[in-house]
């Protein structure tokens, strides 16, 4: 469904929670387990909102070691309609970073688990290139619950999502970011709700776990689910408007 996000990064394998915290027991110490936690007043992800336009609230857990290679798994409450007000988003994730030279890189694999009425567990391979302040990624997806649909294909590389970041530190430790990304694919467009591929774009602000952030998409009025025939028992996510995201998120070691 950055997930703009309300984590700056959602990438999959473990099987649990608890299987991260039984690891966590015999890790070495150049290995390092986190947890996190956020509230937001909307779960944007890709422009779109995941809790038609609700507060969420999310958490996680990260292992890292300093070889590069990490995992996590992390969670938030989504919302398709009025009526699915306990509907949920479980992330599971696995990857490797590191810098060569001045270039950070990030290539790993992201699985999102969903409750049934979803009916759209996924996964996607990641990757991005850092050069200072600026970043390049491309997501690709790799698997999905339904493999075809009439008239569609979800099968491996048949949606993306490339995105471009940039981000200016300022003296007082407060960060301007600015971001970009184009959705493309059938399975991008059924997911969503929408009836094309899009852009979305989004200026924040954030500080100390605070952010404020801006954020709206290239999509027009019959785009939106109120517009859609095929989602039309959904309830309206306003994805042709401008959006303000307020939210507050805290990481301390376990």
């Amino acid at each position: 469904m950055n997930k703009s996000s309300l984590k700056n990064f959602k990438k999959p394998l473990l099987t649990s929670v608890i299987t991260l915290v039984a690891l966590a027991a015999s890790i070495p110490s150049q290995a390092e387990v986190t947890a996190n936690a956020g509230i937001a007043n909307n779960y944007i992800w890709r422009g779109l909102t995941q809790s038609i336009n609700e507060a969420v609230v999310t958490g996680g857990i990260d292992y890292a070691n300093e070889n590069g290679f990490y995992a996590g798994t992390w969670a938030a409450n989504i919302s398709y309609d009025s009526d699915d007000v306990y509907s949920y988003e479980h992330d599971m994730y696995f990857g490797f970073g590191g810098e060569a030279g001045n270039v950070a890189y990030d290539i790993g694999y992201l699985y999102y688990n969903y409750d049934s009425q979803a009916g759209f567990d996924f996964g996607e391979v990641y990757g991005s290139l850092g050069f200072g302040n600026f970043s390049v990624g491309l997501s690709v997806l790799a698997n999905a619950e339904p493999d075809e649909a009439p008239g569609q294909d979800f099968g491996f590389g048949k949606a993306t999502y490339l995105s471009a970041d940039y981000v200016i530190p300022l003296e007082s430790g407060t960060e301007i970011g600015f971001h970009i990304g184009r959705h493309d694919g059938d399975f991008a467009e059924a997911f969503n709700g929408v009836t094309d591929d899009y852009i979305d774009y989004n200026v924040s602000v954030s500080k100390d776990g605070f952010s404020f952030m801006v954020t709206s998409t290239n999509l027009g009025f019959d785009d939106d689910n109120d517009g859609n025939e095929d989602y039309a028992s959904m309830a309206p996510r306003d994805n042709d408007n401008v959006k303000f995201v307020v939210s507050y998120g805290i990481d301390f070691a376990l």
